[in-house]
């Protein structure tokens, strides 16, 4: 018999697919604990790429437009993130404009703006609001 956990060959199976959302203006996204803190990860809500960040400084999760407006890439899901004063930010990996994550408002430049979307946990899922 193969002892299949000491298998390299062998992988997990994958998670199960999310219960379906709840009514209304919310859209599940995925477990709040497959969010690594500081990191960023793309979700579709809407028919609208969104960003989804966990802060480590205070758990919370924000949602932004995942379209970095000085590049018209989807890439804000794989910017830095980090705070600028005790704001947190995201840093665009194109041309490293930074985005406060509260407010979506460019900190580079104050005529930029990101759309910033409600997010919340409910029993371990995360939820962003459908616009």
């Amino acid at each position: 018999m193969t002892d299949l956990a000491s298998d390299p060959t062998v992988r997990p199976a994958a998670a199960p697919p999310p219960p379906p959302a709840p009514s209304g203006t919310w859209t599940r996204t995925c477990r709040v604990d497959q969010l690594t803190q500081d990191r960023g990860a793309a979700a579709l809500v809407g028919g609208r790429q969104v960003a989804l960040f966990r802060l480590s400084t205070t758990g919370e999760v924000v949602a932004v437009d995942n379209r970095d407006p000085f590049s018209g890439a989807q890439v804000l899901s794989r910017g830095i993130v980090g705070d600028a004063d005790g704001v947190p930010k995201v840093a665009s990996p194109v041309y490293k404009q930074a985005f406060d994550l509260r407010s979506g408002r460019c900190l580079d430049d104050p005529d930029v703006a990101i759309a910033v979307h409600a997010a919340r946990v409910v029993d371990g899922w995360v939820e962003v609001a459908t616009t």
